[in-house]
């Protein structure tokens, strides 16, 4: 055993079978049997192994336990240590002090210390098990002692603690470090993303005025296809067919829908049928995109430093993927000015491109991608971005996350072209409601006019005609 390096010196291994064997001989603690939500160990000082570990003698025990392991760890041998070292590292260390000072400590809250100190060395603190627990889909912490998480669609206050704003700030700093971004009181706004792809925004005060402020909408580790979502419940077989079609025949594609409604998840999934032979650029604010072809183009934005210099936009990078030679383009969130050079892509040239953006109906998301043209280019007619919305456009599929926590889609509708000053649109798809069951499951179908659509000579182009017909009838 080599240790940590000038702090923390030799010491030898434990005795089989000892009551108090550190964490490092056995690993973590073993992954939970039921269906209960994976609560993340709250602060040692205040787990309930003993009645005496909820006094405050005994919390105030434990931090100065901490305090002196900490004290004895050199962090750059630690640097140096795999995970599974480090764990029997500190092991080690904690029974050593706890033998030393001569603490009455079972070797469930040794492990529960060896694990919540190498979660905050090398990973973030109180939030790592539940960033590793698949069934947490977003984690929000407002301030140290409250933290919410959503599973299965409803928002639950959860047990993690942290020791106070210091330790929370720091995580949130560490966040924000990782990919070359910095977050304090003089830059107290950031967007960034873990090494998984999650997604993480950060307040911090005086902005956030109740401690620093962390939403995390996580990356699941499992890559949906459409299959897979026809099996969760979030459309239909003949709707998953019209999907599939659209994104093989180049279609322009809009995902509209409201905050955490599964935009990206449906995005990545249509995403897997597109050609490998094609050139792909995704664009995104912090990129979440997952896309399994071999020619694929990452680019994503840069915030200004402090003195408000060196900004890279979207509107920037999707100008500069332009001259790219891209095949498809695909803009991970549409917001600003950057919707007028979506449009004139696909315009020209760059059939099969898709965005998301938030709005509520289908409707409403052609009204924003007008308002977002307007944002940048204030000098056009309405007339005239109608046109290239119009000509632009050819499907917009519409998210929701319903009542029950399920992530649907709602409407596939197609843009059809224009009537006066109006652009005419017309179902595919419509889910309708029915009942739910008594779990307070929805239960709906999906209902279809079964029109030819307007881009029914690309279909047949592509030998999909008569798949596309199917699917109606079969809804």
């Amino acid at each position: 055993m080599t240790g940590f390096g000038r702090r923390l010196h030799v010491v030898p291994p434990l005795r089989q079978g000892s009551a108090t064997q550190p964490a490092g001989t056995q690993g973590s603690l073993p992954p939970s049997t039921s269906n209960e939500l994976t609560v993340p160990p709250r602060p040692i000082e205040a787990d309930d192994t003993a009645t005496s570990a909820r006094s405050a003698a005994a919390v105030a025990t434990l931090l100065r336990l901490r305090q002196h392991v900490l004290e004895r760890i050199d962090p750059v041998s630690a640097g140096s240590l795999s995970v599974e070292q480090l764990r029997e590292e500190i092991g080690i260390l904690i029974h050593e002090i706890a033998d030393r000072d001569r603490l009455d400590l079972s070797g469930r809250v040794q492990i529960r210390l060896v694990e919540d100190l190498v979660d905050e060395m090398l990973g973030h603190g109180p939030l790592e098990p539940l960033l590793r627990d698949d069934r947490v889909d977003d984690i929000l912490v407002n301030g140290p002692n409250r933290v919410f998480v959503e599973v299965g669609g409803k928002m639950q206050l959860s047990a993690v603690r942290f020791r106070d704003g210091r330790q929370l700030a720091g995580i949130a700093q560490k966040m924000a470090a990782k990919v070359g971004r910095r977050v304090d009181e003089s830059s107290p706004l950031v967007d960034c993303r873990l090494p998984d792809g999650s997604r993480v925004n950060i307040v911090f005060p005086p902005l956030a005025i109740d401690g620093v402020s962390i939403s995390i909408r996580k990356f699941s580790r499992r890559r949906y296809g459409l299959d897979a979502l026809v099996e969760n419940g979030s459309f239909t077989a003949p709707v998953a067919r019209i999907l599939e079609i659209a994104a093989r025949c180049r279609l322009n594609i809009v995902v509209s829908g409201g905050t955490g409604s599964g935009k990206t998840t449906l995005l990545n999934a249509m995403s897997s049928l597109i050609d490998h032979g094609e050139r792909i650029v995704t664009i995104e604010d912090a990129a979440e995109l997952q896309l399994q072809q071999p020619h694929v183009v990452r680019l994503e934005t840069r915030p200004p430093n402090l003195e408000g210099q060196g900004e890279i936009n979207q509107r920037a990078l999707l100008r500069n993927a332009l001259r790219m030679r891209p095949d498809r383009i695909i803009l991970g969130e549409c917001r600003g000015a950057e919707a007028f050079d979506m449009l004139q892509a696909m315009n020209t040239g760059h059939d099969g491109s898709i965005c998301t953006l938030h709005a509520n109906t289908a409707r409403d998301a052609l009204t924003r991608i007008e308002n977002m043209v307007q944002m940048g280019t204030t000098n056009l007619p309405h007339a005239a971005i109608r046109y290239q919305i119009a000509g632009a456009l050819d499907l917009v599929v519409q998210v929701e996350r319903m009542r029950d926590g399920q992530r649907r889609v709602i409407h596939v509708a197609e843009v059809c072209g224009m009537e006066g000053d109006v652009i005419t649109m017309n179902d595919v798809f419509a889910f309708e409601y029915l009942s739910e069951d008594a779990t307070g499951h929805i239960r709906g179908r999906y209902v279809t006019p079964n029109l030819r659509p307007r881009f029914q000579d690309r279909l047949r182009y592509f030998g999909l005609e008569q798949s596309w017909l199917e699917a109606l009838r079969d809804a």
